[in-house]
């Protein structure tokens, strides 16, 4: 994976303010962006930390996001609590103004591994998580 990032190309979003559609950029440079939001997730996952964990989502998906049912997962979930840094990018799906990177997600307790399922995008000119699951 390359570490260089070139410049992204403004698009019209049709109301006459240039925007970038993430769908644009290469490989390299979408896992460059979302490595580091899933790892994040992970981190705050494992330690419960449910106002870091939904910091970096999008507006519409932050709403979404039930409190008490995400703390919920965060106390009595033990794979939540306990996701290994250990991640295999799989793939990169891109459709509209979204990509979804998929990853082989690990444990540090639990044998197997799962499928991780992050979904970007931009939201007033920043990167955004809209949506996140492990499988």
């Amino acid at each position: 994976m390359s570490g260089v990032v070139s410049p992204v190309k403004p698009i019209s979003s049709g109301g006459g303010e240039p925007h970038v559609n993430i769908i644009d950029k290469s490989d390299d440079e979408i896992l460059a962006l979302a490595d580091p939001l899933w790892l994040d997730l992970v981190k705050q996952s494992n330690e419960g930390k449910y106002g870091e964990f939904v910091k970096n989502f999008s507006t519409a998906f932050a709403l979404a996001m039930n409190q008490v049912v995400v703390g919920n997962q965060f106390a009595k979930s033990e794979l939540a609590r306990n996701l290994s840094e250990d991640i295999d990018p799989i793939g990169i799906i891109r459709r509209g103004e979204h990509v979804t990177v998929l990853y082989r997600q690990r444990s540090t307790k639990q044998k197997g591994e799962w499928l991780g399922r992050l979904v970007l995008g931009y939201e007033n000119g920043e990167v955004r998580i809209f949506g996140a699951s492990i499988f």
